[in-house]
C-alpha cells in the first residue's frame, strides 16, 4: 500500500532590519522616557541598518537561483518584506502586497508603486480606487473561529468560564504581550467596574507578574468562580473569551479589529499612540467616525483612568448602542478575505 506524501512548506530565513521611530515624540522624550533611551534609539538603528543590508544580500544570493526563483512574491507589510520587495523588483519577479491598516506603513509606502496588486485591509474610498486601478479591497483573513455567535451560544460560553450569566461581561486584552496602559487603567478603575459588570482580564505574558496582586479580586469556592473577575496571562481560546463578552477593550491593531468585526463585537479601542505613522489611531478615528466602535486616547486613560471606566459604562448600559455599533463594526468584516487574497495571487502567477 502506497502512503501520500505529507505536504510541507519549505521556510528559510532572510535576516531584516528594524528602524526605530516613534509618534508623536518630542526630542526631550529621547532622553527621558523610562522605556527607550537615546543610546537605545542610535545603536538599535545601526543594528536595524546592518540587519536590513544583510537581508538584501540574502535575499539577492536567494532568488537569483533559477530554482529559486518565484513566479510571483507576495508580500504582508513590515520590515521584514522590504528587503525582499527591492530585491524582487531588481530582478523583475513580479510582488503582490497585503496593507492591513488604514495607512500603509513604510515599507509598503516603499514599495507600493511597482507592485502588481495591493491588498487593503480596509475599504478603499472611491477617489483612491480611481487613481490607482491596483488597489483592491480584500479584508483581513482571521481564522474561522472568528465568527458570530448567537446569546444562547454567548451564555452558554459565559458559564464555561466560569461568569455568571445574569451580569455583562468586560473582556480586556492588550494582546499575547499585553498592554501596560491598559493593565494599570485597569488597576486602577477594577473596584468601580466590578460594581456593574463583570471582568475579564488578560493581562499579557511580558506584563502578568506585575499585575498578580489582582488575583484578590478573583475569588473560587473550590471549582467555583464567587467574584466576577477572572485574569489570564494569555488565553488560547481568545475567540471563546471574546464572543462570550458584551464590550471588548482592546488596542487598535488591524488584525485585532478584524476578528472583533468577524465577531460582530462591541469595542472600546486605545490605540498605541507611539507607533510610528500613527496606524492605529488612524485605524481607531475611522472606525470611529463610522460609528463602529469607541476610541479613548492612551496618553488621556494614562492621565485619568476613569475616561475609560466611562466609556465602558456608557455602552455596557446600553445595549441597542452595543448592538448597532457590532453591526456597522461587522460591515468592515470579509469572511472570504483569505480566498480573496489566494484568487488574486493566481491570477498574477
Amino acid at each position: 500500500m502506497r502512503h501520500k506524501k505529507t505536504p510541507y512548506i519549505r521556510v528559510r530565513r532572510i535576516p531584516a532590519g528594524k528602524f526605530h521611530r516613534y509618534s508623536n515624540w518630542k526630542f526631550k522624550d529621547y532622553f527621558t522616557h523610562i522605556d527607550v533611551t537615546l543610546k537605545d534609539l542610535i545603536f538599535g538603528n545601526i543594528l536595524g541598518f546592518l540587519g536590513f543590508i544583510a537581508g538584501i544580500i540574502t535575499t539577492f544570493f536567494r532568488l537569483i537561483q533559477k530554482r529559486n526563483r518565484p513566479n510571483i512574491v507576495f508580500l504582508k507589510g513590515g520590515f521584514v518584506c522590504l528587503p525582499v520587495g527591492l530585491i524582487s523588483r531588481l530582478l523583475k519577479i513580479p510582488y503582490i502586497i497585503h496593507e492591513s491598516d488604514t495607512v500603509a506603513g513604510l515599507a509598503n509606502r516603499i514599495l507600493m508603486k511597482h507592485a502588481k496588486k495591493v491588498a487593503f485591509g480596509m475599504p478603499i474610498p472611491e477617489e483612491t480606487k480611481e487613481k490607482h486601478p491596483n488597489y483592491v479591497w480584500t479584508g483581513i483573513p482571521v481564522g474561522p473561529e472568528f465568527k458570530p455567535v448567537s446569546p444562547t451560544k454567548q451564555l452558554s460560553l459565559k458559564k464555561a468560564f466560569s461568569f455568571g450569566p445574569e451580569k455583562p461581561l468586560v473582556v480586556i486584552t492588550g494582546g499575547s504581550q499585553g498592554s501596560e496602559n491598559l493593565n494599570e487603567a485597569t488597576r486602577a478603575i477594577l473596584p468601580e467596574l466590578l460594581k456593574f459588570t463583570s471582568v475579564g482580564l488578560v493581562a499579557g505574558r511580558k506584563h502578568y507578574e506585575d499585575m498578580v496582586d489582582l488575583k484578590q479580586y478573583e475569588n473560587w469556592d473550590h471549582a467555583s468562580l464567587e467574584s466576577n473577575f477572572r485574569m489570564w496571562e494569555f488565553n488560547t481560546t481568545m475567540n471563546e473569551l471574546m464572543g462570550a463578552a458584551d464590550v471588548v477593550v482592546s488596542r487598535a491593531g488591524a488584525t485585532t479589529i478584524a476578528e472583533m468585526a468577524a465577531l460582530k463585537k462591541a469595542t472600546v479601542l486605545v490605540p498605541f499612540e507611539r507607533l510610528p505613522g500613527s496606524h492605529q489611531v488612524k485605524n481607531a478615528e475611522r472606525l470611529q467616525e463610522l460609528g463602529a466602535a469607541s476610541v479613548v486616547s492612551d496618553m488621556k486613560m494614562c492621565e485619568d483612568p476613569t475616561l475609560l471606566l466611562n466609556e465602558i459604562r456608557h455602552l455596557v448600559k446600553s445595549p441597542r448602542l452595543r448592538a448597532d455599533m457590532a453591526d456597522k463594526l461587522s460591515e468592515e468584516a470579509r469572511s472570504d478575505a483569505a480566498r480573496r487574497l489566494a484568487s488574486i495571487i493566481l491570477e498574477e502567477v
